[in-house]
């Protein structure tokens, strides 16, 4: 899984971690009225493939990859490395691991794992679950604004992490309340 471009322009002279209202150009569709606006949830990403979980990993610019790393992609601009690590059965994944168990047949997929000790547990849930990204599920109805102030305004306040929007051939884009400056409502 390849990291979900942001669908605006990062400040890259500035405070690198806000956007601009210059348009992504890979992120033009969602522009101009392609693809369906879902919630971004806040968890730790994961997924299925063969019946096996993996968990995502990034490294940092001239950080080693651990064995076993599979690459997914790599941002020229932060120099960041993304790919995908075998969950074990160290203490660091004991979580995904309990999340894992719970699933009844676990299809080959994306999944973010959510619970009490996962980014503050903001769903507040009792237990470790992996939550399908599912496109029908996550969907907002209304669909968002798609412009730099409309967007803004319609995040101010939301408790959720961002929007993922899904185009029907596979392509993705995201914005978090943080690319903004805003905080979970």
């Amino acid at each position: 899984m390849k990291k979900i471009p942001t669908l605006f322009d990062r400040d890259w002279t500035g405070d690198r971690s806000r956007v601009v209202a210059t348009i992504n150009p890979p992120c033009q569709w969602v522009i101009d009225g392609e693809g369906v606006a879902t919630r971004k949830i806040d968890g730790a990403c994961a997924r299925v493939l063969g019946g096996v979980l993996y968990r995502r990993r990034e490294l940092r610019q001239g950080e080693a990859a651990p064995a076993g790393f599979e690459l997914a992609d790599r941002d020229d601009e932060t120099g960041k490395t993304v790919g995908w690590t075998r969950v074990g059965d160290g203490p660091e994944d004991r979580w995904f691991r309990e999340a894992f168990a719970r699933l009844e047949s676990p299809a080959d997929g994306a999944y973010e794992l959510l619970g009490p000790k996962v980014q503050g547990n903001p769903e507040g849930l009792a237990d470790h679950v992996l939550s399908p990204h599912d496109t029908a599920a996550l969907a907002f109805a209304p669909q968002p604004p798609r412009d730099f102030e409309g967007l803004k305004a319609w995040m101010a306040g939301r408790d959720i992490e961002g929007v993922v929007w899904h185009h029907p051939d596979g392509r993705r884009a995201k914005l978090k309340l943080r690319d903004f400056g805003l905080k979970r409502g």
